[in-house]
């Protein structure tokens, strides 16, 4: 059992010390998780990677209902917090900076965009609700590789599923994405 599970345990059997032990021993990983998210952001962006770190941290230990079954689990949780603070982050600049207006999004490969754009942004993350309705498990393969930078085949293990079933469901998932996104932007 690795020192992270251990903690892990412990942090879920309720002893408050754990917290501040965990956090030293996956900083790390939560670094290299942000910095991949904001790379393709704008060098002026307001949001840097330690204050992500920081805030999905935040966000993950200071939730009492919250308690991971393990290394997997965890890190799968922190991924959605990064996500949901990039997701909230690009909504308060959208409505301080933009009215409406929706534009046509191509996602060609959303696992390693060219620019992230806020309202890009908004729209992967309502179509990625929408699809966790659908298929929760390619759902979560989506958010493992944009939003928390993994690669296919160590999402798809992190997930418990095969390279080849990895590679079937990232093929479905693009798809359905694309072509939701496309009839939302058709929409009057």
């Amino acid at each position: 059992m690795s020192d992270v599970t251990r903690i892990i345990e412990a942090v879920a059997a309720g002893q408050a010390s754990a917290t501040d032990d965990l956090l030293p021993l996956i900083y790390e990983d939560l670094k290299r998780i942000a910095n991949l998210k904001l790379a393709n952001e704008s060098v002026n962006h307001t949001l840097q990677p330690t204050a992500l770190v920081h805030e999905a941290y935040m966000r993950l230990v200071g939730s009492k209902s919250d308690t991971w079954e393990n290394r997997a689990h965890f890190f799968g949780a922190a991924t959605e917090a990064m996500r949901r603070i990039l997701i909230d982050h690009a909504r308060r600049k959208k409505r301080i900076k933009r009215g409406g207006d929706a534009k046509k999004v191509y996602l060609v490969d959303i696992s390693d965009p060219e620019h992230q754009d806020t309202d890009e942004l908004l729209m992967l993350d309502e179509a990625i609700s929408e699809l966790e309705l659908l298929d929760k498990q390619k759902a979560e393969l989506v958010k493992l590789r944009f939003f928390g930078g993994m690669k296919l085949h160590d999402a798809g293990k992190l997930l418990g599923i095969s390279s080849r079933s990895a590679d079937r469901y990232w093929a479905y998932a693009r798809a359905w994405l694309q072509r939701h996104i496309s009839e939302q932007n058709q929409e009057p």
